[in-house]
């Protein structure tokens, strides 16, 4: 069995960090490392999952912050129109900022 991946606990602070399962819960984990953590944590999550199952997490992922969004796509080298999440944030515009 392949060890669970050296994460930071900051990135998961409103869960058990302990009983986190890092197989059932994988689209979860990778989500929230690429939303919170730093290259490292990038860097130990690709280990552990994979370059495909990380791609296929971010691409169907419903949510992540604007920035990080052209951080995974540079790390996947996959376009921004790729993304789930992108599609989601062009389909409801926000209000006009005055």
């Amino acid at each position: 069995m392949i060890e669970k991946p050296i994460l930071n606990k900051r990135i998961f602070w409103d869960i058990d960090f302990e009983k986190l399962d890092y197989e059932k819960y994988a689209n979860f984990v990778i989500e929230r490392v690429f939303e919170r953590g730093d290259v490292e944590d990038i860097r130990n999550c690709r280990r552990f999952y994979g370059d495909e199952k990380v791609s296929q997490a971010l691409l169907n992922a419903k949510f992540l912050p604007e920035t990080r969004m052209y951080l995974a796509s540079a790390v996947i080298l996959q376009p921004l129109e790729a993304f789930r999440c992108y599609k989601l944030r062009q389909s409801t515009p926000t209000l006009f900022p005055y």
